[in-house]
């Protein structure tokens, strides 16, 4: 009971981050102070999570370097990247300031902000866009027209680190009254009064098994959504569509010198007023700019879907 409390806790502190993002952590690490990281490193560390650490690199350093030379004033001339293999590492590494910054979607971003104590300071506008949602469809020809149909289906989901992926869909599911659960692959049974759902690891891999039949239906942001060929599009059908949350969130570790972490949010925010930054943030997935979380009216929705997930 005191891990949930403790956990309730640290959610509600995130989400007041999202809203003003402007009062770092009291607590002090002097491993995170500029003046440390001078002395010792002279580097401002980016961060990120993948099992092909060289294309990450290649997509990160050009930003690691750009930041690296708008630092003078902390005595960091140097960029660098780390790449983790997992979530458990890239928590270590934020609570012990081995990270600097990282970027990810909402829901590993309230799972970081309790386990590490990172908190979000800006919005990344990944590919283009500020926000999005998750739309759950199924092909036409499978007779299946609403969520409460998915009875006795499979549903693909993207990873269980996945806002639009997981997070969005299952509490979709959940709170239309279903009963989601997990399978270990898309051969086990499902029970006519559960929802079976697997996880494809990739949005095209729940696309494609959504069309073979792999699976019945499938949750996937809308930017994917809007690849699909016109002409599978027309085939398909759309169950329902989630309320939008901001694309993705910069994270900083919670104990970072508040003079670093202005700066650091005064260069990222104007980034693509600069040619040189704007060239950067194209290499960056496309990321057409960073700017200031907007204050989300749904504030509470937000910690209401995350609960609704985790303590199913």
């Amino acid at each position: 009971m005191l891990t949930k409390l403790l956990g309730k806790v640290m959610l509600v502190g995130l989400l007041t981050s999202l809203v003003s993002c402007t009062q770092p952590a009291e607590q002090s690490n002097p491993s995170l102070e500029p003046s440390t990281i001078s002395e010792d490193t002279k580097v401002i560390v980016l961060g990120d999570i993948s099992k092909n650490p060289a294309k990450k690199i290649r997509r990160f350093q050009p930003l690691a370097n750009y930041l690296a030379d708008k630092l003078s004033q902390f005595d960091i001339n140097t960029g660098e990247v780390k790449i983790a293999s997992d979530f458990p590492t890239m928590i270590s590494w934020l609570k012990e300031g081995e990270v600097h910054l990282y970027f990810d979607s909402l829901y590993p971003a309230m799972r970081i902000n309790q386990e590490s104590g990172a908190q979000p300071i800006l919005r990344r506008w990944k590919r283009g866009d500020g926000d999005y949602h998750t739309i759950i469809f199924t092909m036409k020809d499978r007779g299946i027209k609403s969520l409460a149909d998915l009875k006795g289906k499979k549903v693909a989901f993207d990873d269980r680190q996945s806002t639009s992926g997981y997070m969005l869909p299952m509490a979709a599911l959940i709170e239309a009254g279903l009963k989601p659960n997990e399978k270990g692959s898309s051969s086990d049974v499902v029970a006519a009064n559960e929802v079976g759902y697997i996880f494809s690891d990739d949005d095209e891999n729940t696309i494609q098994w959504v069309i073979s039949s792999k699976a019945d239906a499938g949750a996937v942001d809308n930017q994917t959504f809007k690849q699909v060929p016109d002409d599978v599009r027309e085939a398909m059908t759309i169950l329902a569509e989630t309320e939008k949350v901001p694309r993705q969130v910069v994270m900083v570790p919670g104990n970072m010198d508040p003079e670093l972490m202005a700066q650091l949010k005064s260069i990222l925010s104007t980034m693509h007023e600069d040619p040189k930054g704007k060239e950067v943030l194209t290499k960056f997935q496309k990321t057409a700019k960073f700017d200031e979380l907007p204050t989300l009216q749904g504030l509470e929705r937000m910690q209401q879907l995350y609960n609704i997930v985790e303590n199913r």
